[in-house]
């Protein structure tokens, strides 16, 4: 068989779980176009290596100490092995003495996928555009972080399995910052990010490939 029919055939065969795949589990913090970028770096991920990203982005307030692992069970059924699974808890109590919030985790489904990515540099990638301190609301900044996270988690598992995503963004943290501290009026961020910044980008890209 050629290399030709053999990638017809596993496209056969992952298509109708292209189809059907969501790679939200729950979010009530997302914008839809947000939405739409997770969903299509996590099928472009599938298709390349046959890593599932999943993804719960939620507004719950979690008490202290509050095990993200077994909460993950919950969505157990609903996701295909093998699988990360990224959690992104901005309310979420770190101390209650300090009134910190805003827990982070990823929950690989076996040792070999936890290998296929920094724990700390995805972290930090979400990190870097929340702690921003300036005048943009909560919710652009929690958006534009779980795409950036997700985005370079998604990187990593690709380039570990020797792929590299088209659907993904650069990791420009000082980029980015600097466009929060300048669009101040809520959801004008997003708008910039999906239709002007994020566009030029992959053009400028595509062009040197």
């Amino acid at each position: 068989m050629s290399k030709a029919q053999v990638r017809a055939t596993l496209l056969a065969l992952l298509l109708p779980l292209l189809l059907n795949a969501t790679y939200i589990l729950h979010e009530n913090i997302l914008k839809p176009q947000a939405s739409k970028m997770i969903e299509e770096m996590g099928s472009e991920l599938l298709t390349k290596t046959g890593i599932n990203a999943y993804l719960i982005a939620t507004n719950e307030v979690f008490p202290e100490r509050y095990n993200l692992v077994e909460y993950s069970k919950k969505y157990e059924s609903n996701m295909s092995k093998p699988y990360v699974l990224f959690i992104f808890a901005p309310y979420a109590v770190i101390t209650e003495e300090s009134g910190q919030r805003g827990r982070f985790g990823i929950i690989p489904s076996s040792n070999e996928v936890k290998k296929l990515y920094d724990y700390d540099e995805v972290r930090d990638a979400a990190i870097d555009i929340v702690a921003v301190k300036d005048e943009n609301s909560d919710e652009d900044k929690h958006n534009i972080g779980v795409v950036q996270a997700y985005s370079t988690l998604a990187d990593q598992i690709a380039a570990s399995k020797g792929e590299t995503m088209t659907t993904t963004i650069p990791d420009e943290t000082g980029i980015v910052i600097y466009i929060l501290k300048i669009f101040v009026y809520s959801g004008s961020i997003f708008v910039f990010w999906i239709f002007l910044f994020r566009p030029l980008i992959k053009r400028i890209r595509d062009g040197k490939q």
